[in-house]
């Protein structure tokens, strides 16, 4: 069997009411930075990976996951996951889920100020 050799999941494209709103919210929680500007359109990278998010004003299909469940970001140490949930609170995102998932792995589930559904973990 022949598989396509990629880099791994590079991107991701979500759909926002305010690209202003959604840049704030992501850097104040994971530090992105933005490398791209364009009229209704703002992308960042995030740091450690460089995987990019793209943010796409659009209103009417904001915060829709459709088939998607959830997206995660992985934690470099597990003692950040009190800051992680501290941090989301203060940029606007909401904690729908917090525990561990064995001893020593804890983990949030969190909505952005869109909606979308955000796994902050450690593994």
């Amino acid at each position: 069997m022949v598989v396509v050799r990629t880099y791994g999941l590079s991107h991701i494209g979500l759909a926002v009411e305010n690209v202003e709103r959604a840049l704030k919210f992501y850097r104040e929680v994971f530090g992105v930075r933005e490398v791209f500007r364009g009229p209704h359109e703002i992308q960042v990278v995030t740091p450690g990976n460089h995987d990019v998010i793209a943010f796409e004003e659009n209103a009417t299909k904001a915060g829709k996951m459709a088939g998607v469940t959830h997206f995660g970001f992985r934690l470099v140490k597990p003692a950040d996951i009190d800051a992680a949930a501290e941090a989301v609170a203060r940029a606007g995102g909401k904690i729908l889920e917090r525990g561990d998932f064995v001893p020593g792995e804890p983990y949030i589930f969190a909505s952005d100020p869109d909606g979308y559904r955000i796994e902050i973990w450690f593994e």
